[in-house]
């Protein structure tokens, strides 16, 4: 009896360290991704750059970010997932230290660039984590993890705001001094790291599902198909609601903020609260109904006009659980093969959303011109097809999802 308890008593310790390496790297990772906003006018000043070098600079910034994504499951297989969890959070520590001695552009680059490798390092890592631990409860677990995410990410700018104007003996922080401090933070998930044993990583080479084995099922392509125009769906808010609001409607820069904050607020709840209704009504369902959902809000948003607006907030609801229940998808489908597919699936995810968003900003000003450049109406038309991209989106992966129901249903294989 003494001995079980010792064993329990070490599960639960191990699993306590576990949870706290993935929760606090969900914050890590919602703090790097967003503390930018901010910055960004500063970095432009002090660099003396214009719109097309601030451009580049962001798109080399993506193009680390998806080569992170198609490396790292190669290193977690030949290092383990702890190693390559650790090494995510050294290289965001390691771009903290040297974006703040950075005083030549060549070198700011460089190390935001490695900020975004260790991005897409720590997203993959976080998902293989949560594929190999949550084996209980799974959409639960993955929501709840992504929860912590969606708050560092709604918080993230205001402590980077607010930190860029304190002074250190008699030295104002700046960008650099921000980016320092949020970055240093990245040691704090590397000590539950260290401290943990995680499982997967004694899985023999030959036990693993090869990735001639995962691509050869439809089931995989559709989950891309879900996943790549979900997080378009979910991303593009953050970019264009602000603009729509102000542009179509009118609205002040602080109402118009304000709807984005409920959005998010919206997307925040959904993560901590829907995780277990994923469960009890399976994932497959879950991700029709939930992308229908955003969908129907966005459409019923756009031509309901003003008295409708509070729509665009609601469809945080639907599309906030779509990556998280993915994700938990991938981890029961493929229990030996979670590593490569989350992999496969993030970089075409990513490749996906680099394309929807440029197709966002390409359908608005193409419909904005045959109405009239120039024109009130032109300019509305224009918004209005740009953010209804937005819903067909999310209107699409809830069409993915019915075709993968129906695919999964007929081999009895609904999860």
């Amino acid at each position: 009896m003494d001995k079980q308890m010792q064993k329990r008593q070490r599960f639960n310790k191990g699993y306590a360290l576990q949870l706290t390496t993935i929760f606090l790297g969900f914050i890590i990772f919602g703090i790097s991704e967003n503390i930018k906003g901010p910055a960004i006018p500063r970095i432009q000043f002090d660099f003396m750059l214009d719109e097309m070098e601030l451009g580049t600079l962001l798109s080399l910034n993506a193009l680390g970010y998806l080569i992170a994504c198609s490396f790292t499951a190669i290193l977690t297989h030949k290092l383990g997932i702890k190693a390559v969890s650790i090494m995510a959070f050294g290289s965001m520590l390691l771009s903290g230290v040297l974006i703040f001695f950075s005083q030549s552009y060549p070198v700011f680059t460089s190390s935001y660039f490695l900020m975004y490798i260790g991005n897409g390092m720590l997203e993959i890592s976080l998902a293989i984590l949560g594929a190999r631990i949550f084996v209980k409860n799974t959409g639960t677990m993955m929501n709840l993890s992504h929860f912590f995410y969606g708050i560092s990410s709604t918080v993230a700018p205001m402590i980077a705001t607010g930190l860029m104007t304190v002074t250190v003996f008699g030295h104002t922080l700046d960008w650099r001094g921000m980016y320092l401090v949020m970055l240093c933070l990245s040691i704090l998930p590397m000590i539950p790291a260290f401290l943990s044993k995680f499982p997967g990583d004694d899985l023999l080479q030959e036990d693993r599902l090869p990735l001639k084995s995962l691509v050869r099922d439809p089931a995989l392509w559709l989950l891309v198909l879900i996943l790549s125009f979900g997080v378009v769906s979910e991303l593009a808010v953050g970019g264009w609601l602000v603009n729509f609001l102000e542009k179509a409607y009118k609205w002040d820069t602080v109402s118009a903020s304000g709807m984005l904050s409920m959005f998010f607020l919206c997307f925040s709840a959904a993560r901590l609260l829907l995780g277990p209704v994923t469960d009890k009504i399976g994932f497959n369902l879950s991700l029709i109904i939930f992308a229908a959902f955003s969908a129907t809000c966005t459409f019923i948003a756009i031509l309901g006009g003003e008295s409708a607006a509070f729509l665009f907030a609601a469809a945080g609801i639907g599309i906030a659980p779509i990556y998280p229940t993915v994700m938990a998808f991938i981890a029961k489908r493929y229990p030996k093969g979670s590593d490569t597919a989350i992999t496969f699936t993030v970089t075409l995810m990513g490749i996906g959303s680099v394309i929807g968003n440029y197709a966002i900003g390409a359908i608005t000003k193409g419909i904005k011109n045959s109405y009239g450049a120039n024109t009130e109406l032109g300019l509305l038309r224009g918004l209005q097809a740009g953010y209804g991209f937005i819903g067909l989106c999310a209107f699409i992966c809830a069409v993915s999802g019915c075709f993968l129901y129906r695919y999964l249903k007929a081999r009895k294989e609904l999860i």
